[in-house]
């Protein structure tokens, strides 16, 4: 067994790599439609997935996002929001191999159907209850509403990373059920039932080795960190440090 601290720009790098390898070989990003919902986590997964197309060069996860968590102190509007939205580049669409910019997931969810995938962020996940969470701040529901509509409506494969720093213990359902009340203040919370990545399955994905949770924070640059203790063979204990060699130096995000 071994340990390691994971920063949760890092993480989201981890994670990025483990979904476009899981997308790799799915016949959706050769011949049916990937949709990729823009977010911070999600900008990793657009940045390795674009590039195993051979297509990131146009590509920027500066703003590649809608809502966005920042400290209170800054300025963001009442749906979480920046106020100023020009730089806002869409989803990453990519139909039949080929990135479509400037669109988003709501010019393709109406037609997206089995066998498509929709890749969504979380703000929330409860990894002993297999559920994560999306914080809706749009009064019609934001891009979850979408997703859902494809995913449920018809089967539209979606998947959900989310970084382990976004953990909570709660029952997402009764947690929702509590924030989504009248009278309640903040954003409303949605329970989004799909095949959850975060840092332990994108280990396992890309490296075979089993990963779990055994503490957590850090300071100067390791707020938010997991350890992680991972264990396997030694061909894949190998790999699993040669891999945090390699997103170790991931940086922050930073608002530019």
């Amino acid at each position: 067994m071994m340990q390691c601290v994971v920063t949760p720009a890092a993480g989201k790098r981890l994670i990025g790599k483990a979904v476009a390898m899981r997308l790799r070989d799915e016949e959706a990003l050769r011949n049916g439609t990937v949709a990729i919902i823009a977010g911070t986590t999600n900008g990793f997964v657009a940045e390795e997935v674009l590039t195993l197309l051979g297509q990131a060069g146009d590509f920027s996860r500066a703003r590649f996002f809608r809502g966005i968590t920042l400290p209170p102190s800054s300025d963001t509007t009442e749906e979480g929001r920046l106020p100023d939205e020009s730089a806002f580049p869409g989803d990453v669409v990519i139909v039949k191999g080929e990135w479509q910019p400037g669109k988003t997931v709501f010019d393709v969810f109406e037609s997206m159907r089995k066998g498509d995938v929709i890749v969504k962020g979380a703000n929330a996940v409860n990894m002993e209850k297999r559920q994560a969470g999306v914080l809706i701040g749009h009064p019609q529901g934001g891009t979850i509403m979408a997703a859902l509509q494809a995913s449920v409506g018809r089967r539209v494969r979606l998947i959900l990373p989310v970084g382990l720093e976004k953990r909570v213990q709660a029952e997402l359902c009764e947690l929702a059920g509590r924030l989504n009340m009248p009278g309640a203040g903040g954003p409303r919370l949605m329970p989004a039932p799909g095949e959850i990545v975060t840092e332990i399955e994108a280990l396992a994905l890309l490296t075979g080795a089993r990963a779990e949770l055994v503490a957590a924070g850090g300071v100067a640059g390791a707020e938010g960190a997991v350890w992680l203790a991972a264990s396997g063979t030694d061909e894949q204990e190998q790999a699993v440090r040669a891999l945090m060699a390699d997103v170790a130096a991931e940086k922050p995000f930073v608002l530019e």
